[in-house]
This record gives C-alpha cells, structure tokens and sequence, in this order.
C-alpha cells in the first residue's frame, strides 16, 4: 500500500473520531442542561420522571462518545491498533 494512501486514511480517521468527539461533547452538554437548568427544563423535567432518566442518558451517552472519540484521534494519530480498537 503506498505511504500516501496510509496518510490520507490516518488523517480521515483523525477527522471522523474528532467528529464522534464533538458530537459525544455536545450530548453532554444538552444531556447537563437538561438536568441541571432551574429555570428552562426542570419544570418539564421535574414533571415526569422519564425526561429526567432521559436527561442522565443523554449525559453519560454523551460522556462515552467523547471519551471514544478521543482514544480513537490519540489511537489515528499514534496508529495505535489498540485504541482504535477500543
């Protein structure tokens, strides 16, 4: 395999992990505000306890896609099978 198709394919695979790693942060974010805002959700939230369980959900989804997302840039970067593999 040529050394500039094994190039392309790391940087490719750095971009598509730093991708499930902004999107896992962004879960994690609306998964806190959800949870946590007194004045926007919580009334919702409070109201019924799925949107509450739903919340945490979204927050710990959230939470193992960023860390996936990162294993996997530090695992493109190093071209760690492990990591990738994670």
């Amino acid at each position: 395999v040529p050394m500039g198709v094994l190039t392309c394919v790391k940087y490719l695979m750095f971009i598509f992990n730093v991708l499930v790693f902004a999107g896992g942060t962004c879960l994690a974010g609306m998964g806190v505000w959800v949870a946590m805002d007194p004045a926007g959700f919580q009334d919702i939230v409070a109201a019924r306890a799925v949107l509450s369980a739903g919340a945490w959900l979204l927050l710990a989804v959230g939470i193992a896609l960023s860390l996936l997302g990162f294993l996997g840039c530090c695992g493109a970067l190093r071209r760690s099978r492990p990591l990738l593999l994670l």
